[in-house]
């Protein structure tokens, strides 16, 4: 009986072992992966919001005859091609996550033309609707901010999971875990804006 146990004891042991090599960093991986996916499905959700408030934004300003329709027209173009740009979160590339935030940038500059825009009307500046809605949109993009702060954090945490060794070898048997894309700053924002009032 104890010559039996032995071999039992043993395979069991190397079982275990396989296990934890094998399935336990495949597993852990998965869940980072999928951590890193709701985390950008919670960063579209945001920008979503903003677009949403964008629409009543548009809404409640063209309600003022006078305003430039110009600036209107960037922001409903530039809010229509930020809704366009979708992402796979299973496959986030650095192509994809740049043009994602070119138009998302796109929009964030003509949302910040109308703003400026509006200083003109005091009118407007003094409507309920209009500084509600500035108020939640100052909101949202705080909340977008920190949406893409916790998808680069998911990011990092899966990127860093499928890289130090051991797990780059196991998961390498595996496949299909590369390296996702984080957010990054646009070009030049390291520098803080000039905001001019003075209109001619």
């Amino acid at each position: 009986m104890k010559k039996l146990l032995i071999p039992i004891l043993v395979i069991v042991v190397i079982i275990g072992i396989f296990y934890i090599l094998f399935a336990g960093k495949y597993n852990g991986a998965i869940t980072l992966q999928e951590d890193a996916k709701t985390a950008w499905s919670n960063v579209e959700s945001a920008y979503q919001r903003r677009s949403d408030l964008i629409g009543n934004l548009v809404k409640t300003v063209q309600g003022a005859a006078d305003f430039e329709r110009s600036t209107l027209k960037e922001v409903i173009e530039a809010r229509a091609k930020a809704t366009s740009v979708n992402i796979d979160p299973s496959n986030i590339t650095p192509n994809q996550m740049a043009q994602f935030q070119e138009a998302q940038s796109g929009l964030t500059s003509a949302l910040s033309r109308l703003l400026v825009t509006v200083e003109r009307y005091p009118d407007l500046k003094a409507n309920q609707n209009f500084l509600n809605l500035q108020t939640q949109l100052e909101g949202t993009e705080n909340r977008i901010n920190v949406e893409r702060n916790r998808f680069n954090e998911k990011v990092g945490e899966f990127n860093k999971f499928i890289k130090v060794f051991p797990n780059n070898l196991i998961l390498g048997m595996f496949g299909g875990f590369d390296e996702m894309a984080r957010f990054e700053a646009d070009e030049g924002t390291e520098k803080a804006p000039d905001v001019d009032f003075e209109f001619k």
